[in-house]
């Protein structure tokens, strides 16, 4: 039933190709320029472009833990010429927010297009080498540290307290727009630790900018194999995080497949894998169906541990 919906879609698609896309796209990204959702959105951005043969124009509305972008996305027409780069925010910021403007249902999802893990980033400032160092200097510096966060209740607030929980060290949240803000504290050492997306900080590790101490994954990463895994250290931690494309619900099944179709060719190709792979994240595709899922277990995730920590701003 459901391959032979999406095979209709398809054929919808083709048939209407002329009709759809008429006008550019726009591509709305939750947070800010050069950080580890932006650069995914714009390469492909440039190719599904390409191949729809009409501009893609990715557009950067930060702010709210990215409520700003996806509000701006529902609020335009639903006519597959809005879209949003997605991310385990949509759920987070339903799980923290009770009066947030959104529902799940007011998401269409498209595909997902990666999997990210996450880098516990220190500062060079900081008189540590390794993660037992860190969790020894913090312990006997209690409340000295502080932690960088894009936004209450944001993925790396949420890690920064489970961690802290699980090795009984106390550290001060700090809020930032995005991640590109974090980096211009964290890296003079205005600001100490950071749990980050691997995208946003492999760069400024390879350079020496910082440190990189442990990763969140369940191995350890092709792109820094020297880098170990909390589990290595004894941690039953693997936590990810996950980019996709959607659009607002009500935007017609016929570009909802073609656009599925022709994202799906740009996270499968071989140039985009060894773009995300470099920056320790996975290339991963999907059926709208399966982001779909992923979105609500993200909300059932996050709302379990907004209760347990109490992150009701």
């Amino acid at each position: 039933m459901l391959k032979a919906f999406f095979a209709a879609a398809l054929f919808i698609a083709t048939q209407t190709h002329a009709q759809y896309p008429d006008k550019p796209i726009r591509l709305v990204v939750g947070f800010s320029a050069g950080g580890p959702t932006d650069l995914p959105a714009r390469y492909i951005a440039e190719r599904l472009g390409a191949a729809l043969g009409q501009r893609v124009i990715v557009e950067n509305r930060t702010g709210a833990g990215g409520q700003i972008a996806t509000q701006d996305v529902l609020g335009k027409p639903r006519d597959g010429h809005n879209l949003l780069l997605c991310t385990h925010f949509e759920g987070i910021n339903l799980a923290i927010y009770k009066n947030a403007a959104y529902t799940l249902a007011d998401i269409a999802p498209i595909t997902q297009v990666s999997r990210y893990y996450y880098a516990a980033a220190v500062a060079n400032t900081v008189p540590v080498a390794s993660w037992e160092e860190f969790l020894a200097y913090a312990k006997a510096n209690p409340g000295k540290l502080n932690y960088g966060m894009t936004g209450r209740g944001s993925a790396q607030e949420i890690l920064a307290l489970e961690l802290g929980k699980l090795t009984g060290i106390q550290m001060t949240g700090i809020a930032y727009k995005g991640g590109a803000d974090v980096m211009n504290d964290l890296i003079p050492g205005r600001l100490h630790f950071y749990v980050s997306p691997t995208l946003g900080v492999l760069p400024h590790y390879k350079a020496g900018r910082l440190r990189l101490v442990a990763v969140t994954s369940s191995e350890r990463l092709a792109a820094a194999p020297d880098i170990p895994t909390l589990l290595e250290k004894g941690l039953p931690f693997v936590r990810y995080g996950w980019l996709g494309v959607c659009a607002g619900a009500g935007t017609p099944p016929a570009a909802i497949a073609l656009l599925n179709r022709d994202i799906g060719a740009i996270v499968r190709s071989p140039e985009y894998r060894e773009l995300i792979e470099k920056a320790g994240s996975v290339a991963l595709a999907s059926t709208p169906e399966e982001l779909g899922h992923i979105l609500r277990e993200t909300y059932e995730q996050t709302a379990r541990v907004a209760r347990e920590f109490d992150l009701r701003p």
